[in-house]
């Protein structure tokens, strides 16, 4: 079994704790399995940021990643854990997700399944998207907001980490998706997530990088496209987003921060795109395009 390292942060307040474990989760590299924030004052006043992951991260990689978040490397230590499926016994602990009329929960908050709405049950494992990240429930929040006023027939979800997006969008509209990640793991949790949730009918599973792969071309164009990753991918693959989307289609772009906002705009505006409306979580942003009938060429 891989020994998992535990990293915790000195004492910080809870937005600055909150802040740094979202950069260690959205981070590339080192990529951490579950990351939260932990209270350690009955004041509420002292918090720490926590994650775990299965490997011994990369050194000069996390310092990297904690700079650019403006800590260092003297703010966090950085320990092996026993031999236990410390990822499981973290994801145990959090609590249910509601956003919009979708209720996302892990198999032991079954019992608390709302009457009404789309429950989605979630094995994250070694993949990202619980529902509790900020990106993801900008993501969950923007489709429920889409579907009071459109009926995607197509659907591609680009990252899908554990596929709770395509998951969410297949239940809802009981149309094709397209679930892909460059993870093979994350295709396989995906996968799994989709059949423990009655979406296996609806959602095929690839593993590629970007929108290459000819499974994800010939399903194209798509209604409705997300890709919940970071900033930097998402202009990289503004081109092959953009032409993957149909005429009429929405993007729904996640995994970046508010001020990142322009930048990733600016990407899919040069190529025609229009804004909807945006989601904010926290110091994330989600934000939603729509490919009008007819554009310019750029």
């Amino acid at each position: 079994m891989t020994t998992t390292f535990h990293l915790a942060s000195r004492a910080l307040g809870r937005d600055e704790a909150e802040h740094l474990a979202d950069h260690l989760q959205g981070a590339l590299g080192p990529e951490a399995a579950v990351t939260g924030t932990l209270e350690v004052d009955e004041a509420g006043e002292r918090w720490i940021a926590e994650a775990w992951y299965e490997g011994e991260p990369d050194t000069a990689a996390l310092a990297a990643v904690l700079a650019g978040a403006g800590f260092a490397a003297c703010d966090v230590t950085v320990v092996p854990l026993a031999d236990i499926d410390w990822v499981r016994r973290s994801l145990e602990g959090l609590a249910p997700v509601a956003a919009g009329r979708f209720f996302v929960h892990g198999g032991h908050d079954r019992h608390r399944r709302p009457a009404g709405g789309i429950a989605i049950e979630v094995d994250a494992g070694t993949a990202f998207g619980t529902g509790h990240h900020g990106s993801t429930r900008g993501c969950l929040e923007a489709l429920d907001r889409l579907l009071r006023r459109v009926r995607p027939a197509s659907i591609l979800d680009v990252g899908c980490g554990t596929g709770v997006l395509a998951i969410a969008a297949a239940k809802a509209l009981h149309v094709p998706a397209i679930a892909s990640d460059i993870d093979p793991e994350a295709v396989r949790v995906a996968a799994a997530n989709a059949r423990r949730n009655g979406a296996g009918p609806w959602v095929r599973t690839v593993t590629a990088a970007g929108l290459s792969a000819p499974a994800i071309r010939r399903h194209g164009p798509y209604d409705l496209v997300f890709a919940n990753i970071l900033a930097r991918p998402l202009v990289a693959l503004a081109p092959a987003i953009v032409a993957a989307t149909a005429r009429l289609g929405h993007v729904v772009l996640a995994g970046l921060t508010r001020d990142q906002e322009r930048q990733v705009l600016a990407a899919y505006r040069a190529r025609g795109l229009v804004a909807a409306f945006r989601i904010r979580q926290e110091h994330w942003s989600t934000l939603v395009l729509k490919r009008p009938a007819r554009q310019c060429r750029a």
